[in-house]
């Protein structure tokens, strides 16, 4: 069993053309597993193929990020400088491509799918909604849990991503009877406390970033990462470092990586007051009921 798992990196990413071998190596040699996450179909067979690549402690997640739905913006550490030879910017979510890439490989679930409505018009989020109901019922109809990306507008109160999402949930998915909810996780949580407690209600759990090792911003905006920590159990808490982005302390500013993720399990066995042991078994126990590996 390894000591940590990093459910949400992107090692599929042009990030890591030049050195990708090496990271997971770097990961695994220090006893850490990866889940890699795609964002559209391109990025989604990549981390399939990886699977393939090694013999143990490599699994992959397949999807379409909400912001690919429609024209978005262009990141190079995800698609490299030939931005016009990405296909999905636009993306109509093919179910029968994704579940035959599903078969390909180590594939342990369906996303990042969700409600991004940080950059959106009311067109958009309606492809967004279209999109996310195919993978929730592709999820369904494979058995396995969906990975989660809800981002609110911090300008526009007037929506909110997570109720949102949530219901959609509660309209299109299945109940699994082991756990009183769907399987899922809401990847990269930075919503509220009620929010949180939402979906964890329902059986989703929440995963932290590197980002609960930053100093809280003054202004008191932002995500309360230590109260919600804090009062959301254990046994609904994960780890995803969200590689290449958001390194956490004292890698911030650098390229993020899987191994880094024990700077995560760290900063939330300190806020919640527990052996950093204790907690790293837990998260560990956590994910792999979840993801069933």
């Amino acid at each position: 069993m390894p000591k940590y798992i990093d459910i949400h990196s992107h090692i599929n990413f042009k990030a890591f053309d030049e050195d990708r071998d090496a990271v997971i190596r770097r990961a695994l040699d220090n006893n850490t597993w990866v889940i890699n996450v795609g964002t559209q179909y391109d990025t989604s067979k990549k981390a399939v193929e990886m699977t393939n690549d090694f013999e143990e402690g490599v699994y992959a997640i397949i999807g379409l990020h909400p912001i690919h739905t429609g024209a978005s913006y262009h990141d190079e550490d995800e698609l490299g400088s030939e931005g016009q030879e990405f296909t999905s910017r636009g993306e109509i979510f093919d179910k029968e491509k994704y579940r035959e890439l599903a078969s390909l490989g180590k594939v342990v679930g369906i996303g990042e799918c969700g409600l991004d409505y940080y950059r959106c018009t009311l067109e958009s989020i309606e492809k967004q909604k279209t999109a996310f109901i195919a993978q929730i019922e592709l999820a369904n109809e494979l058995g396995v849990p969906l990975m989660l990306h809800i981002r609110n507008n911090d300008e526009d109160k007037s929506r909110n991503a997570y109720a949102d999402s949530l219901e959609l949930l509660k309209k299109y998915s299945k109940v699994y009877p082991d756990n009183g909810g769907v399987k899922g996780d809401v990847h990269f949580f930075a919503g509220s406390l009620e929010d949180a407690i939402a979906f964890t209600d329902f059986g989703f759990t929440l995963s932290f970033t590197g980002v609960i090792t930053y100093t809280p911003r003054k202004d008191g905006k932002g995500c309360n990462y230590e109260e919600i920590i804090k009062n959301i159990p254990l046994d609904m808490i994960m780890t995803d470092t969200d590689s290449p982005y958001v390194a956490p302390v004292p890698y911030r500013g650098k390229r993020n990586e899987p191994v880094y993720v024990n700077e995560i399990v760290k900063k939330i066995a300190e806020i919640k007051g527990l052996d950093e042991e204790e907690v790293a078994i837990q998260i560990v126990k956590n994910i792999r009921k979840m993801f069933n590996i």
